[in-house]
């Protein structure tokens, strides 16, 4: 009798502090918080039914928890100010997990606000995955326990991208042009300095930071970039500030080799496949042309929907989200975020790793080139007939940057 009780209380004890195991067929929910509506809304709408895709496939036996994950979308409108509201939302609807990526302004609004609620409310933690929030800051000086990033930081970017860059002799004189926020000034940042490091004959001929989301016509852009006299534009713009400045190149027949971020994004190729067969090339942790599981999904995920899946961020978070559950036998979010950190897990390019210092995702990277698809590189983005091919492919430790992060755990963390 005294053992049933104490059975009974150490249950009761467990349901009462979240810590009950993780069971198979048990549902984690997981809220998306991005653009659903405004100038970004294609590439959210893209991205959420990324996610969800995702979430179903590796859903139950394929993944070790056997978990079944759900996602549900929250449109934040890009701000930072939108994201504090879906996220007592979400918060008010029981979501234990958190995701964003569009944007490092609301993606520090989310950081401060996650970590101030967690230490405000004990035993109704939130995990925030950010699966395309780039500025380093989020894992250096502004690092919090409870974050995790599945994309690769300008920093680690941009040291890829250079070193591809360096051996590039046609590359002299570059103009940079980029989103007048924390993303797209530290790519112009970092591209400086590392280009200044690796190539210092290579010169900059002009900048440009404008405002995000706001500029229709990139004419007056495009021409002082011809009036430089540039042979190389880098840009880190993303969604319908890379596409319409792509198209105000294209309409004034402006042909320059063009190093981005983001050319991969709903919208973008479209626009490049109407100015033919560029100089275009993309730095990133994934391609359009991979193999095997992920090859198969970008292919029922266009079978599906008539739409490209790029994020390939969704496929390592849900996987990294079964595994830590698996090995910390639960699905409360204390003892998945301890169980994350460290975590080495099996992706389409390689093994990534979550690195344990800053919660700074390990990984493979890519550079690759536009051209029209052949035999070996044969995915249609966008059915445009065009393809981004991988012509350089970087170990993990290539662009590995090191971090200032002096993260405070919880105790036991």
């Amino acid at each position: 009798m005294k053992f049933a009780l104490k059975v009974v209380a150490v249950s009761a004890l467990m349901a009462v502090s979240g810590l009950a195991l993780a069971q198979k067929g048990e549902t984690v929910r997981i809220a998306f918080m991005d653009p659903l509506s405004g100038p970004f809304a294609n590439v959210g709408q893209n991205q959420l039914k990324s996610w969800q895709f995702a979430a179903e496939r590796l859903s139950g036996a394929k993944n070790p928890a056997g978990v079944k994950f759900e996602v549900v979308g929250f449109d934040n409108k890009g701000s930072p100010q939108e994201s504090l509201n879906t996220l007592k939302a979400a918060i008010d609807q029981g979501f234990r997990y958190v995701t964003q990526g569009n944007g490092s302004g609301a993606a520090m609004a989310i950081l401060d606000a996650v970590s101030k609620h967690n230490e405000r409310n004990p035993g109704k933690e939130l995990i925030y995955l950010n699966y395309a929030a780039v500025d380093p800051a989020l894992t250096n000086e502004k690092c919090d326990y409870w974050h995790f990033r599945l994309d690769a930081d300008t920093t680690m970017k941009m040291e890829a991208l250079t070193t591809f860059m360096k051996d590039q002799p046609k590359v002299s004189k570059v103009y940079l042009l980029n989103q007048n926020y924390s993303h797209g000034q530290q790519v112009a940042r970092y591209f400086k300095e590392g280009i200044s490091r690796k190539r210092p004959d290579v010169k900059i001929v002009g900048e440009d930071l404008h405002p995000i989301g706001q500029v229709k016509d990139f004419a007056p852009y495009v021409a002082k970039i011809k009036q430089s006299g540039a042979d190389t534009i880098v840009t880190g713009n993303w969604g319908a500030d890379l596409t319409l400045f792509v198209k105000a190149l294209n309409d004034a027949g402006l042909k320059v080799p063009m190093y981005t971020y983001y050319s991969g994004v709903t919208g973008t190729p479209t626009a490049l496949a109407a100015g033919g067969e560029g100089e275009v090339y993309v730095v990133g942790y994934a391609h359009s042309n991979h193999t095997g599981d992920i090859g198969q999904m970008s292919a029922d995920f266009k079978k599906k929907f008539n739409d490209d899946y790029y994020t390939y961020a969704t496929y390592n978070g849900v996987n990294l989200l079964g595994a830590a559950m698996a090995k910390a036998k639960s699905t409360n979010p204390v003892q998945v975020a301890k169980a994350m950190e460290g975590l080495t897990v099996k992706s389409f390019a390689g093994e990534v790793t979550m690195r344990a210092s800053d919660h700074q995702l390990q990984q493979t990277m890519y550079v690759t080139k536009w051209q029209k698809v052949d035999k070996k590189n044969a995915y249609s983005v966008e059915n445009t007939g065009f393809t981004f091919a991988p012509i350089k492919q970087m170990d993990p430790y290539v662009s590995s940057t090191p971090t200032s992060c002096q993260m405070k755990r919880p105790s036991g963390g």
